[in-house]
Parts: structure tokens; C-alpha cells; sequence
């Protein structure tokens, strides 16, 4: 079965102004996907690595990319289509509480051949 992997960005004040129940549901929402074999988490502070012509590797903290909103979390998903990806994060809080979540198809490695 295909694989996605989910990013949600959500600000806090916008979570806090969503209806409680809005926001029970969408928690409901993400326990179904756990229980349905998800892989969840809330983003922590990121390090970014780089080690250019393998040469030593270095890091810097913080986000290489940068967005209106904060990360709030990651999730990989099973799907069988990109529609049906969508449709079980539709649902989940950073969707629900003005907040976006990314969908990404996660392609095979090419094997060396």
C-alpha cells in the first residue's frame, strides 16, 4: 500500500479559538489513524545536517525551511490514493483549526543497479 507522509502546521491561538468540540473531534480523528497504523508526533526543534562533499558533517539547529505557521507535526500514512491520503488527515486538528496539512507521496528509493 502506498505511503504518505503528512506535515501539519497549526499556530497555538488558532487551536485555543476552535470549538472545543471541533477539537475533540479532530483528536478522535488522529486516534482512529493511530489505531488504523499511523505513525504520529508533535515536531520537536529540528537540527539541520549537512556534510557537503563528505567532508565532515556539520549541523545548525533550527528549520531550514520556513512558513507562515509553525511545524506542528508529522504523520506517515497508509493509503491506497492520494484522495483517500487526504481524506483521513482532512479531519485532524491543524486542518480543522486554521491550520494546513501537507500531504506527501513517498516514492521509492531507486535500488543501485
Amino acid at each position: 500500500m502506498p505511503t504518505f507522509i503528512t506535515i501539519g502546521y497549526g499556530d497555538p491561538d488558532d487551536y485555543d479559538r476552535t470549538d472545543p468540540a471541533v477539537r475533540d473531534a479532530a483528536h478522535a480523528n488522529d486516534a482512529a489513524l493511530l489505531a488504523r497504523g499511523a505513525r504520529m508526533g508533535v515536531a520537536g526543534t529540528p537540527v539541520q545536517v549537512r556534510n557537503h562533499d563528505g567532508a565532515g558533517t556539520g549541523t545548525t539547529e533550527g528549520p531550514f525551511l520556513r512558513s507562515d505557521l509553525p511545524v506542528a507535526g508529522f504523520a506517515v500514512v497508509e493509503a491506497a490514493s492520494l484522495d483517500e491520503a487526504v481524506a483521513l488527515v482532512a479531519g485532524s486538528p491543524c486542518a480543522v483549526a486554521h491550520g494546513v496539512i501537507e500531504v506527501w507521496p513517498l516514492d521509492e528509493t531507486p535500488t543501485a543497479g
